[in-house]
């Protein structure tokens, strides 16, 4: 098994910036996009990031699989004996990319015995790196300057006000989902790890997410909700899985900053 230690961090961090600085490139110059079969978009830069970091991860490890969201065909039958694997997202945000918004990030995570245990986050435009690695905390780059992460022992941002990061203005589900005397203010923010970024911040209180996701989504920001004191869960509470389904798609789920309080108070979801 891959030992987990801050030589293989800054191994692979190194390969999250050089794939940041491939998408500048692509982001500075006319790119082709594509509909994928799901009716999401692609494009040159997801497939030439998705082949640069999955070889570059390939050669650091070679004996470790690599899976990538646009390269990820792969039967359970032959998934399931992997002990452990890298998932990643080449571009995590490709809609974002596409609008230049800038929001949108490198997400690299590797996965030991169905558990994401260590998550790179990186977005280019705005040279912020979250990362985190099973029982060494959560730590974000910015600016030249490395802050340890915690929210263990933080509160809700505001007396009975959520604040609560979405990609869309309102989202009429979460307003009718929060109990009394709870009520939300809406944190607008593009791809789905940067969201996460934002509750392990303690920006967010919470990410609540409905809409289809895959587990290339989910596992870096996993390790670094975790490291941190948060926590990640589908709408039923019940944890989410990494390689146990044919499908990889996630079911609708919710990050939270504090994993000590009691959301199931929060929020009620039928």
């Amino acid at each position: 098994m891959l030992k987990l230690d801050q030589q293989l961090v800054e191994n692979v961090l190194k390969i999250a910036y050089q794939a940041g600085e491939h998408i500048k490139y692509f982001y500075n110059n006319s790119v082709g996009i594509y509909i994928k079969a799901d009716n999401t978009p692609v494009t040159d830069a997801d497939i030439f990031v998705s082949k640069f970091v999955t070889q570059a991860l390939q050669e650091l490890t070679p004996d470790i699989p690599v899976l990538s969201e646009e390269c990820c065909k792969i039967p359970l039958s032959e998934r399931e004996h992997w002990e452990e694997y890298w998932i990643i997202d080449p571009l995590d945000g490709t809609q974002q990319f596409i609008n230049r918004t800038g929001q949108f990030s490198v997400v690299i995570a590797l996965v030991k015995k169905n558990i994401p245990v260590l998550g790179i986050i990186h977005a280019p435009i705005f040279d912020k790196t979250y990362y985190a690695y099973e029982q060494h905390g959560a730590f974000l780059i910015e600016g030249g300057r490395t802050v340890r992460l915690s929210n263990h022992n933080k509160l809700l941002s505001q007396t009975n006000r959520l604040q609560v990061t979405i990609g869309a203005l309102t989202c009429p589900q979460i307003e009718k989902a929060v109990r009394p005397p709870y009520n939300v203010e809406f944190i607008k923010c593009g791809s789905s790890s940067l969201k996460a970024g934002l509750v392990a911040e303690g920006k967010a209180d919470c990410y609540i997410r409905f809409g289809d996701t895959g587990e290339w989504d989910t596992a870096a920001a996993e390790v670094l909700l975790n490291e941190s004191g948060g926590k990640i869960f589908a709408l039923n509470f019940k944890p989410l899985s990494y390689n146990q389904r044919e499908t990889f798609v996630n079911p609708y789920f919710m990050m939270v900053f504090n994993k000590k309080l009691d959301w199931k108070k929060i929020f009620c979801f039928d």
